[in-house]
This record gives C-alpha cells, sequence and structure tokens, in this order.
C-alpha cells in the first residue's frame, strides 16, 4: 500500500530543504529568465515585423527553436533541484548541465512538449495574426476563447510531462520515448494532485503581481521545490510498489 505526502506536506519539505539554499536558486532562477527572455527579444529583433505570412511563419519558428533548446536549461533546472531536495550542494553553474549531459534527450523531450503545445495555439496565432485587421467584439472574443484553449493545452501537457525532465536525470539509461511514457504513466492518479498544488499557489502569485513581481523571485524557486518533493513523492511511492 503507498502512501503519499500531502500538498502541505511537500511545500513543508521544499521550505525545509531550500533553507539556506535561496541564493543559489535565485540566482539560478534569475539566470534562467534571462538567457530566455534575451532570447526571445532577440527573435523579435531578427524575424522583424509579423504583418505578413512570411513573417509570422519565420517569426514563430524561431520561436519554436528557442522553445526546444529551453529544454537544456529546464533539464538543468531539474538537475539543480534534484540536488537540493536530496540533501546535495547545488550551484547556479547547474543549470547548464542539461548542455553537458543527455542534451540530445533533453532536447527530444522539449520537442515533443513544444510541438503538441504549438498545435494546441495553432488558433490564437491565426486569430492573433488577423486581429490588427479588424479589432471588433468578435476578434477579441475569439482571441479570448483561443488564449484559454491554449491554456488548457499548456496545463494538460504539464500534467502529463511535469516529472520528464527530473526521470530523465534518474532514469539516463532511457530513450526520450521511453521517458515521455514512463513520466505520462508516472502521473496516472497523480494529475489531480499536482492540479491541487498549483491551485493552492494562487494567493502567492498574486501577491507576485501585486509585488510587481519582486516576490516571484522567492515563489517560482519554492513552487520548483515542492515540485520536485511531489516528483520524489511519486516516484519512490512507485519503486516501493
Amino acid at each position: 500500500m503507498s502512501y503519499h505526502q500531502s500538498s502541505a506536506a511537500l511545500k513543508a519539505a521544499a521550505k525545509e530543504h531550500m533553507f539556506g539554499r535561496y541564493g543559489s536558486a535565485v540566482g539560478a532562477y534569475l539566470l534562467v529568465t534571462f538567457l530566455t527572455g534575451f532570447a526571445i527579444i532577440s527573435i523579435s529583433s531578427i524575424a522583424g515585423g509579423t504583418s505578413t505570412v512570411f513573417g509570422v511563419i519565420i517569426h514563430y519558428a524561431l520561436l519554436f527553436a528557442v522553445s526546444v533548446f529551453s529544454g537544456l536549461l529546464s533539464s538543468g533546472t531539474a538537475y539543480f533541484y534534484l540536488k537540493i531536495v536530496t540533501g546535495h550542494m547545488a550551484t547556479v553553474n547547474d543549470v547548464f548541465y542539461g548542455f553537458r549531459m543527455y542534451s540530445d534527450k533533453a532536447l527530444t523531450i522539449q520537442a515533443w512538449i513544444t510541438l503538441l503545445t504549438f498545435i494546441g495555439n495553432i488558433p490564437e496565432y491565426i486569430i492573433m495574426y488577423r486581429m490588427p485587421l479588424r479589432m471588433d467584439a468578435s476578434a477579441l472574443t475569439q482571441y479570448g476563447l483561443c488564449m484559454i484553449l491554449s491554456g488548457i493545452v499548456s496545463l494538460a501537457l504539464n500534467l502529463f510531462y511535469a516529472p520528464a525532465f527530473f526521470l530523465l536525470h534518474d532514469f539516463p539509461q532511457y530513450s526520450a520515448r521511453e521517458l515521455l511514457a514512463m513520466s505520462r504513466r508516472l502521473m496516472t492518479g497523480h494529475k489531480g494532485r499536482l492540479f491541487y498544488i498549483y491551485l493552492s499557489y494562487l494567493p502567492l502569485l498574486l501577491l507576485g503581481v501585486l509585488s510587481c513581481g519582486v516576490a516571484f523571485l522567492w515563489i517560482f524557486p519554492y513552487m520548483d521545490a515542492t515540485l520536485t518533493e511531489f516528483y520524489m513523492d511519486i516516484v519512490t511511492n512507485q519503486v516501493r510498489q
């Protein structure tokens, strides 16, 4: 019989493991955010305008490529937090671990997730392209509905593949396809638990908005640590079974 920790217990464990390590976690968060933001801004400069079909295609093709390569940082971030929750010394440089180890698998995992995300976002992209031509109530309504659809797709993918990069470091002998399948199996019966954990962070996220983003420096590392604790909880129980 398996026993899973509650959301409160997972958060408490995350706080305990993060004690004295927030400096490194904030540094890692800022570094990843800066690199990702710099890449997106660079794309906007390189691709130019999106007033033509060709410009739109180039713009989203570059965004797709950046999203795929961000998988290397996601891999490194997962490695960083795995070290923290298992009591090992973690440094900011650990976020680059994905560039050194299992980079091909990290890219493949992120490419699959990004592909599904882009497919789910196609209606939104079409509406965004057409909106400058007709800014009426109907277009705004359609765009709002497409944003909701995109949000649902992103949430669903997150619930299915949240453990993927953690599994990559714990089971590097498996292929990317096997790790993705393992992630889906591991989340069977736990997607509701993870969704509840996300919902429980809404008050803190509101605090982050009210603080003009300053509180996010603490909130997002805390959330990442809790997600890692969640992964450790379900994978440990899976092994025991």
